[in-house]
């Protein structure tokens, strides 16, 4: 691997050349690198526990190194709402609960405008090679109150969160659920046509794009007793949803009666969420895959939505190693992943 090289006072990047990453080189990304935080101050972290705290490197496309200072100091606003989460956890679904909930409710925008306008995706500009547009410009100019979804960690993301404090949402999902689901993201909407063995190798080797799976999580489990954190699961909300929602109205200072909550318990379902062109991410699919070599072939962003299965994709053997890599990496903590 290559030597690591400063760019600035603020980040190191280390370019990703291992057999493993460079065999997940694909349309929408062709080489990748490891992005760490290097200074910051007291006042630029999050975390009043008295706990040291070492961020880790990241991968993401070298793209990215255009776009990291532009994000680190994005400008935040009191009333924005961050939804973020590591790929594949329900970010969609998140993202359309929350906006409605902030929102009085209001299904007629909810219908008519896609949830990419109403949410937006923060750095998926430096994401991805071939996108012709300025996420992180839209995001700073969107009308306020601002809605803005990220997958970056805790490091990475604008240091303004941690002094603004806005309402943010984060969402974890069990990882074996998640190799499966990124696995079919990778394959289709960024045109990867290497073996599946060697993706979910990666995996395992912490290799594939916002990796640390593990750590990303953790770091804002650390923050789930913060006013303006709501730490929820994937597994939470497909387990009962309507259950859950009133704790994320109280969450934003909103009471509905029952039968609204029921009417937007409804609206979130999996089926209803899927044949919703607001919301099934069916244009940006077909955008992503005429960009990345997979024109014609057929897919749904929203594929199954299921929790558990993993079981029906992945060998047994790879469950158990995946198991170990999660108990190595959750280490010490109190944290652990649904089933």
């Amino acid at each position: 691997m290559s030597e690591t090289t400063p760019r600035n006072d603020v980040f190191s990047y280390k370019p990703l050349d291992t057999e493993l990453a460079n065999a997940l080189s694909c349309p929408a990304a062709t080489s990748f690198i490891e992005v760490k935080l290097e200074e910051f101050t007291a006042s630029e972290t999050p975390f009043g526990d008295g706990l040291p705290w070492q961020p880790k490197a990241c991968v993401l496309p070298d793209k990215y190194q255009q776009f990291a200072e532009r994000v680190r100091n994005f400008p935040v606003y009191d009333d924005d709402v961050w939804i973020i989460t590591f790929p594949k956890c329900g970010t969609t679904w998140t993202q359309e609960m929350v906006w409605l909930i902030d929102h009085n409710l209001d299904f007629e925008t909810a219908k008519r405008e896609s949830i990419n306008s109403r949410s937006v995706y923060l750095e998926i500009s430096g994401i991805a090679k071939n996108l012709p547009v300025d996420t992180v410009a839209a995001a700073a100019s969107k009308a306020r109150p601002r809605h803005i979804k990220s997958h970056l960690p805790l490091a990475l993301l604008p240091k303004q969160l941690w002094t603004v404090k806005p309402k943010i949402i984060y969402v974890s999902r069990n990882p074996k659920d998640v190799a499966v689901s990124y696995w079919h993201h990778y394959k289709m909407i960024m045109g990867y046509r290497g073996p599946r063995e060697h993706f979910l190798e990666a995996l395992l080797a912490d290799q594939v794009v916002y990796c640390p799976q593990v750590q990303h999580v953790l770091d804002f489990w650390r923050l789930r007793d913060e006013q303006n954190v709501l730490f929820l699961t994937y597994e939470q909300m497909k387990r009962n949803l309507r259950h859950l929602l009133p704790k994320v109205c109280d969450f934003f200072g909103k009471q509905y009666s029952n039968q609204q909550l029921d009417e937007l318990a409804q609206h979130l379902s999996f089926d209803e969420m899927k044949k919703n062109p607001a919301t099934n991410n069916s244009d940006l699919t077909k955008g992503a895959m005429e960009m990345n070599g997979r024109k014609g072939e057929s897919f749904e962003f929203m594929r199954k939505g299921q929790v558990g299965d993993y079981k029906n994709e992945l060998s047994a053997e790879y469950v158990e190693r995946l198991d170990q890599y999660i108990e190595q990496q959750l280490g010490g903590s109190d944290f652990r992943f649904e089933q």
